[in-house]
């Protein structure tokens, strides 16, 4: 078996806990094996990435696919120090934030098409949840295609959601205007080191076929637990003063945890300050 597959095979099977074909003729064995085994990197080395690169990896980005052709999402590029600073004081517990030697924002731009429309001298009917849906998908598009991408050619990166904990703190400082927000935040440098592989839920658990069956959630999530445990323990249970110490902590009890408190519950009331309308 090629090199490639047999990477594929070995990295999936970390991940997905099974045996997974893969037919060693195909074309593209070596993108395959770069998705399967990826990992986060949270570790950068202190080397500027050019803005040339960027700019590169920008426009490979922006060439993914969009809903009707409408470019709703945006790519903004934070290198200047002292703004990349005070972003990751916002984010204590993520000291790569301060560390990588540039910071993207991702962001649904729902300003552009109804800015068209006025030029135009066309109405624009379409104020609604769908503006907002359609332009966060478009953004979220983007950040996937930069990651892959980036990770291409060398580059390690890390998407960092919180940054919506704080969205109108990140808001105010990149002088977004009105129906455009941050969708995420992303890390990006040349790796320090290997990222980690994450195991994922199985297949049984998220692929579904013909129609939804959530067949034995429980005993998939336990078997999962038990999976990821074994390969990557939590080195922390969350919040023990409140909940106690688990005699077995694994992800079910972690992220049920994490959910247990209220999280981003100002995000509907930052997002139509906005001006989107969410109904």
């Amino acid at each position: 078996m090629p090199e490639a597959a047999q990477l594929i095979q070995d990295a999936l099977f970390e991940r997905f806990g099974e045996h997974i074909a893969v037919d060693p003729a195909l074309n593209g064995l070596d993108e395959l094996a770069r998705l399967a085994a990826r990992g986060v990197c949270r570790r950068f080395l202190a080397r500027d990435v050019s803005p040339e690169l960027m700019h590169l990896l920008c426009a490979c980005a922006l060439s993914a696919p969009s809903k009707s052709d409408l470019q709703q999402g945006d790519i903004l590029i934070v290198r200047e120090n002292d703004r990349r600073e005070r972003i990751a004081d916002l984010l204590p517990s993520m000291p790569w934030v301060r560390e990588a030697p540039v910071f993207l924002v991702f962001l649904a731009n729902g300003r552009r098409v109804p800015q068209v429309a006025a030029m135009r001298g066309k109405p624009f009917p379409n104020d609604h949840l769908d503006l907002f849906f359609n332009a966060t998908v478009d953004a979220a598009i983007l950040l996937a295609t930069f990651l892959r991408a980036a990770e291409a050619v060398g580059l390690g990166c890390c998407p960092i959601s919180v940054i919506r904990d704080h969205a109108h703190a990140v808001s105010e400082l990149l002088a977004l205007p009105q129906k455009v927000i941050p969708v995420a935040g992303m890390c990006v440098g040349w790796p320090a080191d290997k990222g980690r592989l994450t195991p994922r839920l199985s297949l049984a658990t998220t692929v579904h076929e013909e129609y939804f069956d959530e067949g034995d959630l429980a005993g998939e999530i336990e078997a999962y637990d038990r999976r990821r445990a074994a390969l990557c323990p939590y080195q922390d249970q969350r919040d023990p003063a409140r909940f106690g110490r688990a005699a077995f902590y694994g992800w079910s009890e972690d992220k049920a945890r994490q959910y247990a408190v209220p999280q981003r519950s100002d995000f509907g009331a930052f997002v139509r300050a906005q001006g989107f309308h969410l109904d």
